[in-house]
């Protein structure tokens, strides 16, 4: 199941696709950031390539770890677009998982996220058709007032599982995580995946609750990271390797492997009772390492 990006609205209330709060841009020698939301749908289509190649483009530019500021420039690039283009132009046997997008050092009045929210599930329900998709989240009170707009498609909660701190306390471990999807009727987790790696018993929680734990993050690429969670429980991974990932779980258990229906990956969940001694002292040897490596 495909991730569609961030869901961002613009400031005229059109849902468009961009993974970063602002748009980096330049004018006249000087650097600008423009919020996403701040923008008109006009304004931001803007930026890049375009649609209709006699348009002229605004520069769109990205800042790299080391602070350097390069243009943008990719193997292959397409132009900006909305959540509706999306839904019309891919196939609709592909799946969405559609991350709900809001900057984390603003604190929402409810009815601003009601009206995003709202405008993100009129498309959903005018274009979505028979797609199955779900939506997640990093804001706590996204998903809760998503749950309550509508019934028809899961909500899960994002986390970093505590690996980040956040003045939200609901944001700051797995567990809180577990306890936000309680509270708000949620579907499951999905945690980066060294505060699973960190903190087992939560898959344990989740299970007991009927809730589902997925994971992203660079270890999903490393294919015994994905046998440690193959081992765990979890439900499912978000990873890049796509077709790596995938036949390596093939190797695992074919006759366990299957499409998630939460993720744009394979559905990697097997439900074990115990461990045997040699998968515990696999764990054991292998969890340290996992969760050290740079990411």
């Amino acid at each position: 199941m495909p991730t569609i990006g961030s869901i961002h609205v613009t400031k005229d209330g059109c849902p468009v696709i961009f993974h970063d709060d602002f748009i980096l841009t330049r004018k006249t020698e000087v650097l600008y950031e423009r919020r996403v939301t701040d923008l008109l749908l006009e304004d931001f289509l803007s930026y890049g390539v375009q649609k209709e190649p006699h348009k002229v483009s605004k520069p769109f530019l990205r800042r790299m770890e080391d602070g350097r500021v390069l243009a943008w420039s990719t193997e292959e690039d397409d132009y900006l677009c909305t959540l509706q283009e999306v839904f019309e132009h891919v196939s609709p046997h592909l799946g969405f998982n559609i991350e709900l997008k809001f900057d984390d050092n603003i604190i929402y009045p409810c009815v601003n996220l009601n009206r995003a929210l709202q405008a993100v599930l009129q498309v959903v329900f005018q274009y979505a058709g028979n797609r199955p998709l779900f939506f997640s989240t990093f804001q706590p009170d996204a998903a809760r007032i998503t749950r309550e707009l509508q019934s028809v498609y899961p909500v899960l909660f994002l986390t970093e599982g505590g690996t980040a701190k956040h003045e939200d306390t609901r944001r700051n471990s797995l567990d809180e995580a577990i306890q936000v999807c309680h509270e708000y009727d949620l579907h499951g987790v999905v945690s980066e995946v060294r505060g699973v790696l960190k903190n087992p018993s939560a898959i344990l929680k989740a299970q007991e609750s009927n809730l589902a734990i997925l994971t992203y993050g660079q270890l999903n690429n490393v294919r015994e990271a994905v046998y440690v969670q193959y081992l765990m429980g979890v439900n499912g991974v978000i990873v890049d390797l796509v077709e790596e990932i995938s036949n390596a779980v093939a190797d695992f258990s074919k006759a366990d492997l299957g499409q998630s229906r939460f993720s744009n990956s394979v559905d990697i969940g097997r439900r074990h009772e115990s461990f045997s001694q040699q998968q515990l002292g696999f764990l054991l040897r292998l969890i340290p390492e996992l969760i050290q490596q740079p990411h």
